[in-house]
């Protein structure tokens, strides 16, 4: 097993239990689908995900203080980011 120097193991652990906590709160529509659903059919998820991922990361330490729930959001962004490139790359 891989010596992690950083913490990464532990902060990729809250990092998909933060994301797993997240499903249940943003459906809409009766339950059956996400916003994030919506960006992708209207063809805004990467370019709504960045600027989220941007906003989130420029209000850490402003809003609350160093909020650790900040950056977890804006990992969940960078993380639909990474969803929309691999779905470019595989077509």
């Amino acid at each position: 097993m891989t010596n992690f120097n950083y913490n990464e193991d532990k902060n990729l652990t809250e990092i998909l239990n933060y994301i797993e906590s997240t499903y249940g709160q943003h459906y809409v529509g009766n339950k059956t689908f996400q916003v994030v659903d919506m960006w992708e059919s209207l063809g805004s998820l990467e370019t709504t995900a960045r600027d989220n991922a941007i906003k989130y990361l420029s209000r850490y330490g402003r809003k609350a203080g160093k909020n650790r729930k900040d950056l977890l959001k804006a990992v969940h962004y960078v993380l639909y980011m990474m969803y929309c490139n691999d779905k470019e790359n595989a077509q």
